[in-house]
């Protein structure tokens, strides 16, 4: 199989997004706990996140394929993926699935048992419940599968400190949010696409006021969210700066599509959702380590 395939099959950079998000997450964990338990870093476990979080994404992103394969047939974006064009049957994309899944869940399970169970529960919540809902109701289903989009920041977190405290909530929170707007600015760019397959992904299910509406609101919404840090005590000024920074940016970007509904406006909102995130999360991780 040619990388090309491959990296399709695992939808390579949502997977490293979501290793990303964790690898962050696990950092911040790991100052926890040398601030609280006078531990340092342990960079084998970070190691050993970053390869159990690569497969167990990359597993559930191939049980996607695998459901949607008819699917991804009748959709320019996705007719060249290995499976929907024939490179790769069902049988082989399930088992390297499968091996993927298993053994990324094994080392995950070793750094603890919640970072197992929770890498367990995103996997069955991405790939056997928000993708079937995708061709039920745009709402239900964008609203669950931001679940297992925001686990990758308390998987991380959890394994490398083993609770589920403020900071674990705050980070989940941060991402949770800001993936309601990221992900309509996507279904608002592909909706003719996506409606090749029969799914109607904005929240009305066409190019309208309300469609445009509805994520600005969580655009608006993730401002107080993303400054928990700074309220809360365990981010500083820096990040509660860039924080409002980007997200008057973002809430800016997704005020110009409610008002001229043109894809062009989409596009920048879907572009500066690429940027929000991993710009917030660095920053709250150097401001954090900063921290006395």
């Amino acid at each position: 199989m040619k990388w090309a395939d491959f990296s399709q099959l695992i939808k390579f950079r949502l997977t490293f997004l979501v290793v990303f998000s964790a690898s962050i997450s696990f950092l911040i964990g790991s100052k926890v706990n040398e601030q609280t338990l006078h531990q340092p870093i342990n960079w084998a476990n970070w190691g050993m996140l970053i390869a159990g979080g690569f497969l167990v994404t990359a597993a559930a992103n191939i049980f996607n394929e695998i459901i949607e394969k008819d699917l991804d047939k009748l959709m320019k974006r996705t007719m060249n993926r290995p499976i929907a064009s024939g490179k790769m049957t069902t049988g082989q994309a399930l088992i390297i699935g499968m091996f993927m899944g298993i053994f990324g869940t094994y080392l995950l399970g070793k750094l603890n048992l919640t970072t197992g169970y929770l890498s367990v529960f995103s996997i069955l919540l991405y790939a056997f419940l928000y993708t079937p809902l995708k061709r039920v109701s745009s709402i239900p289903a964008v609203f669950t599968g931001a679940i297992p989009g925001a686990l990758p920041t308390l998987i991380g977190y959890v394994a490398a400190h083993p609770q589920i405290d403020k900071i674990a909530l705050v980070l989940f929170s941060i991402q949770f949010i800001w993936q309601f707007t990221h992900f309509w600015a996507i279904a608002w760019v592909l909706d003719d696409d996506y409606k090749l397959a029969g799914f109607r992904l904005l929240p009305t299910g066409k190019r309208d006021r309300v469609s445009a509406i509805i994520p600005f609101i969580f655009a608006v919404v993730l401002l107080p969210v993303s400054l928990l840090p700074t309220y809360m005590g365990f981010g500083g000024y820096i990040i509660g700066g860039v924080s409002l920074i980007m997200s008057l940016m973002f809430m800016y970007q997704a005020f110009n599509l409610m008002r001229t509904l043109e894809i062009k406006a989409a596009k920048q909102l879907m572009y500066g959702s690429f940027y929000y995130l991993p710009i917030v999360q660095l920053v709250l991780l150097f401001d954090f380590i900063g921290k006395k």
